[in-house]
């Protein structure tokens, strides 16, 4: 069987969109420099995080001809990580729009049991879903396991039909595994068979469709269900390429660790990729060295196009970075 490939449907300066070859549903591959760059540093967080992905969002939209009507776009923002993206602005900034609709789903995830690979929605009573005579959705949000995802968009589908709105299409954009992909196309059938004018699912991966870490994932550190990895996953040339600008861009433990924390409780992410730059350290200091790290997390890079890497002092340099995002003004 002949593997999935990537081919470049649609170039601007500012992106470049690769179309997936085999995909029941529109999938895309979509690079930026403002993706790339929240995906390799951790350090990019809070509002330079949001700003930075919402420009790439802006970028993209300006690529891709998705035929959207302003009147009849609303986007959907499924609480707290689809307002990462910005999507609101981005259409604005994009197409000069002013009018377009906003809507909001809560649905926070949660694990069954403790280390549990299943997941079930917690926190789902706002909802606020303002819908046109005719619809169509624009959505983001990270998917691992796409609980949320799934839970958002039957929520969807059921308020269109309470309220007897015909959907056009649906336009989604993610930082996500493949399962944004099954969930969409689950979606994209029941829509051909709901709403009678229903045209099209888009579902735009940005810098690619990133393998989820599962029980059985051979990594010596990983949250099973929740980091998305560069092992295994289909990615954009532009950010295979970008991994060799620094040594720690390919080990990192996850291209966007918590979508949420990121954005709007910086202590508890800084926390938590400080907490996998501190084993590492440990590794290091029980002799691990680069070359073996960077072999169990992104083994089909060239080590010769890196410079000579101590661990040890790349996970100091990287603790120190990650320290310095927040800095306490001294008393006076």
């Amino acid at each position: 069987m002949e593997a999935e490939s990537l081919k470049v449907a649609y170039q601007t300066p500012a992106a470049t969109i690769y179309r997936i070859s085999k995909s029941p549903i529109d999938a895309f591959v979509a690079s930026t420099p403002g993706t790339r760059r929240i995906c390799n540093d951790p350090t990019v967080a809070g509002i330079a995080y949001t700003d930075a992905l919402k420009q790439s969002c802006t970028e993209i939209l300006r690529a891709i001809p998705l035929d959207l009507e302003e009147e009849e776009t609303v986007v959907v923002n499924i609480l707290r990580g689809g307002l990462n993206f910005g999507l609101r602005d981005a259409l604005a900034h994009a197409y000069g729009w002013n009018a377009h609709t906003t809507s909001f789903i809560s649905a926070q995830r949660a694990r069954d049991e403790k280390e549990s690979d299943a997941w079930h929605i917690t926190e789902n009573a706002y909802r606020k879903v303002y819908l046109p005579p005719r619809a169509s959705f624009v959505i983001g949000d990270v998917v691992a396991t796409g609980t949320s995802l799934r839970y958002g968009l039957q929520e969807l589908v059921r308020a269109a039909q309470e309220q007897k709105i015909d959907v056009r299409s649906i336009v989604f954009f993610t930082y996500g595994g493949i399962q944004a992909e099954l969930i969409l196309a689950e979606i994209d059938k029941t829509c051909r068979d709901i709403f009678p004018s229903y045209e099209r699912t888009t579902l735009i991966y940005l810098e690619g469709r990133f393998a989820v870490a599962e029980s059985n994932t051979p990594l010596h550190v990983r949250l099973t269900g929740t980091d998305l990895l560069r092992l295994g996953a289909l990615m954009a040339p532009e950010f295979i390429e970008s991994q060799y600008e620094n040594p720690s861009f390919p080990i990192e433990r996850c291209i966007i660790y918590d979508a949420g924390s990121r954005a709007f409780w910086l202590y508890e992410y800084i926390a938590d990729v400080i907490g996998y730059w501190n084993q590492n350290l440990q590794f290091a200091e029980q002799g691990m060295t680069f070359e073996q790290l960077l072999a169990e997390r992104f083994p089909g890079l060239d080590l010769k196009r890196f410079p000579a890497v101590n661990l040890k002092d790349l996970c100091i340099e990287r603790l120190q970075a990650m320290e310095k995002i927040i800095v306490r003004k001294k008393k006076q």
